[in-house]
């Protein structure tokens, strides 16, 4: 990415000090810029141009509503009735007869026949509201604007943000102005795109196979990704992507969304048969959800909207500078350990003996965090009762867990515990106690799911006690880590009959918070029966996602490639399995099974003390070596070569100043032809010579050939060659990988 400082532009007025620390979305009094109109057209000069690090968003105010002119590459010093000029199409027959643009906000009052960015009513009434801005605020790396519909009495607040690595900020607020009760049906944030882009690109996927990849032609119509199952889910996409036609990971434009929301949600693309195309992300309510008192306010979830001209790679590199530059992001305090989780050693077999062999063998690996998982708790032995009673069992634990963590400690490791805080089994004391504390429309109690109802944080008591018993166990163990589960969707999500997605939410945000809050320090994993609840949303809040409950080594590859479009790899959970995986009874190799968990937060879940000492010494190698190169893997740029064969797959992570690069070839399965084609490698200098071979800290991978390729045991060349020529694999078995490591010569 470039390295240009943020600037903005505005013809409005002078300028004054930006006054930071106000609430989302609502412009500061005496703010830069400020501008104060009831009229029609404010001014025929107000264009504001907000650029960061190679993408430029202009905003056109002319006409008494914001229009967003361009997002994308920076246009140099194009004058605002240039531009206007340039973008005002012709008018066509059967058509206004005054050329109009809708805006951001797509009223059908300014002539407009797609969807709007608002939906609702007023007892039928107010029910196609046109904004006019009332004023705008703007400072070097934001814009704020107040737009207001006195005959339906509506306010609308928005606030563009461009953040120093090209993200943009995007926050959109409602406020009911009227003295009648507003029903707020939908609040989308949109943004323009161009006619080049051609191609969508998003996500589907279900339990143990989250995060595939589909891509279409973009037509004449709606494009709509919706997610109701109460959490963003395992089908949900991170971000919406639109793209130029053929845009690969590393060429092409591309254009994308992400909503930071964690429940229901809303994608959207829409082409008119005008042309116009805009892509929209918001959160999807239900209906009744959002009835806005007067005088309420509704806050709808920021998008982060990025744009890249560097292909699908460079729209990545975007999200993860941006969330790594944020002061609370895990590597920024620490490296991210080597973890163990006993989940696929011991399931709800819980023995101090047999825990306390799995420490063993774990110091003797490297092991840095021990997580005990589900079992510990209440009448917890299998998934049929106990959640909701977050105290430690005595029937598993009759000397508590302080024997096992004092164990772990001495061991030289963290220790960490599993919770699924927001559902309840009808097989508990808690529920037994207070059966009213589910989310439940009256008259009716939902299906259970795994054999649980989900708890109604949104109640105060439900809340007090989940935060009350996991502060607790907080305040009397060393645990400084925990993993927090959500196993099932939400069914009839209700708080004495109203929807209630919306505030069990931002429940769920607010109790991690807080316990955050009491317990410096703390990380919280965000799993949902895995990958069910890994949004930009949560990632504000927690510290790690568990990426999948497969830890099948050949679906992580495309699992672990795609949850990176936005998430870094330092947050994705990355485990090495056992030899035959639990979730699909594949049987892969050491090798491969560590080659895969090292691109992210490695750890291993597998019954550790059935290994033999040859594979106790070959994840020793590993763990030492993932330690000796995590910064390198937790702070370089992502990279994933769009491959000329699809059996295989290379991806890698280069250091920022191109001083190093770990890369990985995999066969997924049988090369087409006799020998695999070369494996390309981007990203270096194309001028500096670096010494490459292959490593193998996890053991051989084994190849069906009579000699390697000579450079696996070493070669010096340039980064030019590299990315042009590349590198010739060996005859890998299907389903096995190598590891390339390439550094300045």
């Amino acid at each position: 990415m470039r390295s240009s400082a943020p600037t903005i532009r505005s013809t409005a007025s002078s300028s004054k000090s930006h006054q930071p620390g106000r609430r989302q979305g609502q412009p500061a009094a005496g703010a830069d810029h400020c501008v104060r109109s009831d009229l029609h057209v404010v001014s025929h000069r107000d264009q504001i141009v907000l650029s960061a690090d190679g993408v430029q968003l202009v905003l056109d105010l002319s006409s008494g509503a914001p229009v967003v002119r361009h997002w994308g590459s920076p246009l140099g010093d194009v004058e605002s009735d240039a531009l206007r000029r340039m973008t005002t199409p012709p008018i066509p027959h059967s058509a206004v007869d005054v050329p109009q643009d809708p805006g951001v906000m797509r009223e059908r009052g300014r002539a407009f026949h797609g969807r709007p960015a608002l939906s609702g009513n007023r007892n039928g009434l107010d029910w196609a509201p046109l904004f006019r801005i009332v004023e705008h605020h703007a400072s070097e790396t934001e814009t704020s604007i107040r737009l207001h519909d006195a005959e339906a009495s509506l306010t609308i607040d928005l606030r563009y943000r461009i953040e120093p690595t090209g993200i943009v900020l995007v926050d959109l607020a409602a406020v009911n102005d009227g003295s009648e009760p507003y029903r707020l049906e939908e609040l989308t944030t949109w943004m323009p795109l161009p006619e080049r882009a051609s191609e969508s690109l998003d996500f589907t996927g279900r339990w143990l196979k989250e995060r595939q990849p589909q891509r279409r032609p973009i037509a004449v119509g709606s494009w709509v990704l919706e997610s109701r199952e109460g959490r963003s889910g395992h089908g949900a996409s991170v971000v919406q992507c639109a793209m130029t036609g053929g845009a690969g990971f590393a060429n092409g434009e591309v254009w994308a969304l992400g909503l930071l929301w964690s429940g229901e949600h809303r994608h959207l693309i829409e082409r008119g048969t005008d042309g116009r195309t805009a892509m929209g992300a918001g959160e999807l309510l239900q209906s009744g959800e959002m009835v806005l008192a007067p005088g309420a306010r509704y806050q709808a979830p920021t998008v982060a909207a990025a744009y890249s001209d560097e292909g699908l790679d460079g729209l990545s590199s975007r999200y993860h500078e941006w969330l790594r530059a944020r002061p609370e992001h895990p590597t920024r305090v620490r490296p991210r350990p080597v973890t163990l989780n006993v989940w696929e050693a011991v399931y709800f077999d819980h023995d101090l003996e047999r825990l306390s062999a799995l420490v063993d063998v774990a110091a003797e690996i490297g092991v840095e965090r021990f997580v005990l998982d589900d079992g510990w708790f209440g009448a917890r032995r299998d998934d049929r009762a106990g959640l909701g009673d977050w105290v430690v069992s005595d029937e598993a634990w009759p000397q508590g867990l302080d024997p096992l963590i004092d164990r772990v400690t001495a061991a030289g490791m963290e220790f960490g515990l599993w919770f699924e805080g927001e559902m309840v089994n009808p097989d508990s004391d808690l529920y037994r106690a207070h059966p009213e504390w589910i989310l439940h429309v009256p008259g009716r109690t939902p299906p259970t799911g795994r054999n649980q109802q989900v708890l109604d944080l949104t109640h105060d008591g439900a809340y007090e006690h989940v935060l009350g018993q996991v502060d607790a166990l907080l305040s009397k163990h060393p645990i400084s880590y925990i993993k927090w589960d959500h196993n099932r969707p939400l069914v009839d999500p209700a708080h004495y009959g109203r929807p209630a997605v919306n505030s069990q939410t931002l429940a769920i945000y607010r109790l991690f918070d807080e316990l955050k809050s009491r317990h410096p320090g703390l990380e919280i994993e965000s799993c949902a029966s895995g990958g069910g609840r890994v949004d930009l949303g949560m990632a504000m809040h927690a510290d790690r996602f568990w990426t999948s409950d497969s830890n099948d080594a050949l679906e992580r590859q495309e699992i672990q490639r795609y949850s990176m479009i936005a998430i870094p790899p330092e947050m994705l959970g990355t485990h090495i399995g056992p030899s035959t995986s639990h979730s699909s009874s594949r049987s892969h190799s050491l090798s491969f099974r560590a080659a895969t968990a090292l691109f992210g937060h490695a750890g291993i879940e597998w019954d550790i003390t059935e290994t033999t000492n040859a594979e106790r010494s070959l994840l020793a190698e590993w763990a030492a070596y993932y330690k000796a190169n995590r910064d390198l893997l937790h702070s370089g740029r992502v990279v994933r070569v769009d491959h000329s064969d699809t059996a295989a797959l290379v991806h890698g992570v280069v250091a920022h100043d191109r001083s190093a690069a770990i890369f990985c070839y995999t066969q997924v399965a049988a090369a087409g032809g006799v020998l695999p084609s070369p494996a390309l490698i981007p990203g270096l200098d194309p001028d500096a010579r670096y010494r490459v071979r292959r490593i193998e800290p996890a053991g051989r991978a084994p190849a069906m050939q009579h000699a390697d390729p000579m450079w696996v045991d070493g070669v010096t060349t340039t980064g030019a060659a590299l990315a042009t020529i590349g590198l010739r694999p060996p005859i890998l078995h299907p389903e096995q990988a190598i590891l390339i490591e390439i550094v300045l010569a």
